[in-house]
């Protein structure tokens, strides 16, 4: 019985593991297709079943019927990275005044503050898309790094708040009173004491923050025109009245990459075993 629990175990591991690397895998042989390569029938090895073409790599860089890639590269880092880094401090703070400390305005508590936040991420972006366009128009901003910066925290923010209330929320409120009886004001117990404890829900929120950031298309394509181009954008613009699945393919691969490897940095990260002997 045992024997059959494990065949089934690791059978399921290996279908599903086929199910997630497989379109990596076709992202990768596509993009190293010709046309005719790719509307000739199922072929997948370099060499054997087709002669490998750079063509789609070309294209990402300035080729014949492509795009220079760089650029919005450029753009999607500056935005997503200044973006989340803002959104992650501000909804740090407000997380952790919403975990320590008790608010009320009238019939509302920190369990609605904490639900406002997360209902900002309930709404769909098209609500919002009005509103954010007279905001930054008025401002000067449309069509501008800024701008979206601005943008980007306002939609990252209540991620961050989300994530950190619960793993605040899970750090025992008895290290704040051992700090303040070592002399610790409150802003340098949440620095040295609780913030270091919490170090895996940082760590998710700011994953979390970066992939929302870095795959927007929504926003980045309603605010913005012919200045600033960002990354989604850009590989969307790709596309033409004949589909080129080369080129496509190998943007996807560039896209995906820098996930790819914040995923792998931060793996060890994510556990919940950070609180161990933190309580004496």
């Amino acid at each position: 019985m045992r024997t059959l629990y494990l065949a089934l175990k690791y059978l399921a591991v290996l279908l599903w593991s086929a199910f997630v690397i497989f379109p990596f895998l076709w992202m990768i042989s596509t993009s190293f297709k010709t046309a005719n390569a790719v509307t000739g029938g199922a072929k997948w090895l370099p060499w054997l079943q087709f002669e490998p073409s750079l063509s789609g790599w070309q294209s990402l860089f300035g080729g014949v019927g492509g795009i220079n890639i760089l650029k919005p590269y450029a753009n999607s880092a500056i935005v997503t990275l200044s973006g989340s880094a803002i959104a992650l401090v501000l909804g740090m703070l407000a997380a952790y005044g919403l975990s320590r400390f008790t608010f009320k305005a009238g019939p509302l508590k920190n369990g609605d503050i904490t639900f406002f936040f997360i209902s900002q991420r309930i709404m769909p972006p098209i609500v919002l898309a009005i509103p954010f366009f007279l905001m930054l128009r008025f401002l000067g901003l449309l069509d501008t790094l800024p701008g979206l910066i601005l943008i980007y925290v306002a939609m990252l923010m209540p991620i961050a708040v989300w994530v950190m209330v619960d793993f605040f929320n899970s750090v025992p409120r008895g290290l704040d009173e051992m700090a303040w009886m070592d002399g610790c004001t409150p802003v340098t117990t949440f620095l040295r004491v609780i913030l270091p404890n919490a170090l895996p829900g940082l760590v998710v929120a700011a994953m979390f923050c970066l992939i929302f950031g870095w795959n927007d298309f929504f926003f980045a394509f309603t605010m913005t025109f012919t200045e600033v181009q960002l990354l989604p954008v850009s590989i969307v613009a790709l596309n033409s009245s004949v589909t080129p699945w080369w080129s496509l393919s190998a943007a996807a691969i560039v896209s995906v990459a820098p996930l790819a490897v914040l995923a792998f940095v931060v793996e060890r990260f994510l556990s919940r075993g950070g609180l161990a002997g933190a309580v004496r």
